[in-house]
């Protein structure tokens, strides 16, 4: 047999396709996860003192968080990859719409979902202190530490959970309905951020997200979606009128901000059926199968 080096992250997990079980075994290995980035920041806060964990407690245990479910799904996918079929995590099903105008679409429709969005938020109770001062520090601290916890980490831990595993498992694996499995990846979505204020934003997009990775297959496009909403939240943190506000009814009188809103959730529609132009191959989705090693192998033989 030809020896073979896969060098291209996505494809190390081609062959784990998690059912509804798999869906909550990688929720618990992420909070695994995020109890051992815990104890790393504390030990470190320990051995440098609370200055160091203040400045980089978010880029040391962030990345930590999703290092059980990644070992975990890789050992699963190599386990599996020489006997059973696989399916991308990262698919390019554009046409005709295209993938340029695919990604102006996405990245407006993710700034506009996020916009309208925001009025739902501001019906919940204030945020509690500690985690208001927790949300500031990711969107108002550092910005070049932030940028890469927020914009880098995020993008890519996130859809590689959320899209790549939960909704790919969910519409190849699980064989659910896509609108419901749209649903619940996005309520798995919405879970892991932890709290109504980011959830509530997070379920909703989430939704768009999906249902983007659902016609497209594309992890990259929902990758920039996801960097776009975060990229733009860190930099209103960081413009001196925008900084205090808790939602965008605080920056703009009632009436402007109700006819902005409708017209982002408009947009937000708009966009929703300009990926529906999008050829859909499969009833579950723009998500290409991939033979097994074994079966790869014999077809270069017989060839």
């Amino acid at each position: 047999m030809k020896k073979r080096g896969n060098y291209k992250f996505f494809d190390k997990f081609s062959y784990y396709i998690p059912g509804v079980g798999g869906m909550f075994a990688l929720l618990a290995l992420l909070l695994v996860g995020a109890l051992m980035g815990s104890l790393l920041v504390m030990l470190l806060g320990l051995a440098f003192g609370q200055d160091f964990v203040t400045g980089y407690s978010n880029l040391i245990s962030y990345p930590v968080m999703f290092i059980p479910p990644m070992i975990y799904a890789s050992m699963r996918s190599n386990a599996n990859s020489m006997n059973k079929n696989g399916r991308k995590l990262d698919n390019n099903h554009f046409a005709p719409v295209g993938a340029v105008m695919c990604a102006i679409l996405a990245a407006a429709g993710t700034l506009a979902t996020g916009f309208w969005s925001d009025g739902l938020v501001s019906l919940l109770p204030e945020m509690p202190p500690m985690l208001k001062s927790a949300l500031e520090g990711l969107t108002s601290g550092n910005f070049w530490l932030n940028f890469i916890t927020v914009s880098i980490f995020a993008p890519l831990f996130e859809e590689w959970l959320c899209r790549g595993m939960i909704l790919r498992g969910l519409l190849t694996g699980a064989r659910i309905k896509p609108a419901w499995a749209i649903v619940i990846s996005a309520v798995f979505f919405a879970l892991i951020h932890f709290n109504p204020w980011q959830a509530i934003p997070a379920f909703i997009i989430g939704c768009l997200l999906g249902y983007v990775y659902y016609r497209t297959g594309s992890i990259k496009l929902t990758m920039l979606m996801h960097f776009t909403n975060n990229t733009f939240a860190l930099v209103c943190g960081h413009i001196d009128a925008l900084k205090e506000m808790d939602s965008w009814m605080d920056f703009m009188p009632a009436a402007q901000y109700t006819v902005t809103a409708s017209a982002c959730f408009l947009l937000t529609i708009l966009v929703a059926l300009s990926f529906r132009k999008v050829h859909l191959e499969q009833a579950e989705g723009n998500i290409d199968a991939v033979p097994s090693i074994f079966e790869t192998d014999e077809k270069q033989i017989l060839h």
